[in-house]
């Protein structure tokens, strides 16, 4: 049926047209369907005309069916199952389902709940694959197209995304053990903004969250090492006197930050929030709910 034919014909008419074609009787049609007879009367007057055809002619016993109408019973048979499962709200059974979930995200998530969530979703949906992309200058595009179903990020996302913060977290300032500032419990800005820092490429080559508060406050710090994961920044300031600035979970989840000293970071730059984020189109897909309660309890471990 073509558009501009559907958008002509009343849908309200479909449940009295099963119950005529069924009971083919227009008074137990009727209280089939809660409509008087004779507003089931016109009912049937109506659908003759939309079809062209009489659909009950009266026969020796009662009415019969044209042969129209025994090959609409038989479209019907098919079609109001699918039908109705339009208007049925959908279920997701992890343990059953076969999903593709496709995530994003820096180390930082990887290396802090990403184990935890990786167990939960592969115990829970064992038929279903899991795939976590690296963060990217183009990852909210992703999201945005639908190749990416859900984005770990630590700053702001497009209005066209959903978001939801998981947490907060703190900066630390991680030093060498021969750092000079090593014996100190914390950084003042203007201690921090002296020293050479190794920066994490996040996006755009910098670490947002805290690159554009240090701009916030007309100012900028010295990266001589730039590196693209947080893990490799652990590893980068030993035998220098960098200073790598990264989320504190991250260094209390990592044994590569025994024998380095931990600053306290400048307040200017102390906390971070954490989030997730969708396309509002999957606001209700049952698949992606599931997938959310299930960041929510790892991340939550």
């Amino acid at each position: 049926m073509h558009d501009k034919h559907l958008a002509q014909v009343d849908l309200n008419l479909l449940p009295a047209l099963v119950a005529l074609l069924e009971e083919r009787h227009v008074s137990r049609a009727a209280e089939r369907v809660n409509l008087s007879q004779p507003a089931m009367s016109r009912a049937l007057q109506r659908l003759r005309h939309a079809l062209a055809d009489e659909l009950l002619i009266r026969g020796a016993g009662g009415y019969i069916l044209t042969r129209r109408a025994e090959r609409l019973q038989s479209q019907l048979d098919d079609l109001l199952p699918q039908l109705s499962s339009l208007f049925t709200t959908e279920a997701f059974d992890p343990s059953e389902a076969e999903q593709p979930f496709r995530l994003a995200g820096t180390d930082y998530a990887v290396n802090t709940f990403g184990p935890a969530l990786f167990r939960r979703i592969l115990a829970a949906s064992p038929h279903s694959t899991l795939r976590f992309d690296r963060w990217h200058d183009g990852v909210l595009d992703d999201v945005e197209r639908g190749a990416i179903d859900l984005v770990f990020f630590g700053v702001g996302s497009p209005p066209s995304l959903r978001s939801e913060i998981l947490f907060e977290d703190r900066f630390v300032c991680l030093v060498s053990s021969d750092h000079p500032l090593a014996a100190k419990e914390s950084l003042t800005l203007s201690e921090y903004l002296q020293c050479a820092h190794v920066l994490v490429a996040v996006e755009n080559g910098e670490q947002p969250a805290i690159d554009q508060r240090l701009r916030a406050l007309g100012t900028s710090r010295a990266a001589v090492l730039t590196v693209p994961y947080h893990t490799t920044a652990l590893y980068a300031i030993d035998g220098t006197h960098l200073v790598a600035t990264l989320p504190a979970r991250l260094v209390r989840s990592s044994a590569a930050a025994e024998g380095r000293r931990v600053l306290t970071a400048p307040q200017e730059i102390t906390t971070m929030t954490y989030s997730m984020s969708w396309h509002r189109r999957l606001d209700h897909d049952p698949a992606h709910r599931w997938l959310r309660e299930t960041i929510r309890a790892a991340v939550d471990d």
